[in-house]
C-alpha cells in the first residue's frame, strides 16, 4: 500500500465511526483507539504513545516527544499517526521530522472543518464532527429507506394479512 492508499484506508475506517454527545477528550481517545484498531486490522504491530524522533524543548531536551500511534509493517516503512482537533505547528514539525526519518506521516484532524492541508509529505486524514454546546457527534449517513415495494406504483393499495385473535 502506498502512502495515499494508507491515508484513504484509514479515512474509510474512521468514516464508519459513530458517536453522539462526546467531550473533546472522549473523541480524541475514541479516535486514537480506532486508529490503533485500524492498524491491527491491517496486520501491523501497533504502538500507542510511541517515542518520536523529536526531542522535547528545553529544559527537557534529553527526553523525546511522543506520537499518538505508531505502526510497524512487515513490508514498508513504519507509520506514525497524530490525532488532533486543532491545527498545531508543533504537530506539523513533529510529523515532518518523522517523515524525514523515513516514516509515513499521517495526521488525523477532527472537528467541524475546514482543515488546512499540511505540507508534503504529511498525509491528512479528516474526520468531520458536529459540535453543539461543546459536545461532539459524528453520525454516519444511513441508507435511504425504501418507501415502496419494487415494481409497485405509489398510491396502489397493499393487502395486509389479517389475523383474528
Amino acid at each position: 500500500m502506498n502512502d495515499d492508499e494508507l491515508a484513504a484506508s484509514l479515512a474509510a475506517y474512521l468514516g464508519r465511526l459513530t458517536f453522539v454527545d462526546r467531550s473533546t477528550d472522549e473523541v480524541t481517545a475514541l479516535l486514537v483507539d480506532a486508529v490503533a484498531a485500524w492498524g491491527e486490522s491491517q496486520g501491523f504491530r501497533v504502538y500507542r504513545r510511541a517515542t518520536s524522533v523529536v526531542p522535547l524543548p528545553a529544559p527537557y531536551q534529553h527526553r523525546h516527544s511522543i506520537v499518538d500511534v505508531a505502526c510497524a509493517r512487515p513490508a514498508g516503512r513504519p507509520i506514525v499517526i497524530e490525532v488532533d482537533r486543532t491545527d498545531r505547528r508543533r504537530t506539523v514539525e513533529k510529523l515532518l521530522a518523522e517523515a524525514g526519518a523515513g516514516r509515513v506521516a499521517l495526521w488525523v484532524r477532527w472537528g467541524p472543518g475546514p482543515f488546512a492541508a499540511p505540507p508534503t509529505p504529511i498525509r491528512l486524514v479528516t474526520c468531520e464532527v458536529a459540535v453543539r454546546n461543546h459536545r461532539h457527534s459524528q453520525l454516519s449517513a444511513p441508507p435511504a429507506p425504501q418507501h415502496s415495494a419494487p415494481g409497485r406504483r405509489s398510491g396502489q393499495p397493499v393487502e395486509l394479512p389479517f389475523t383474528a385473535d
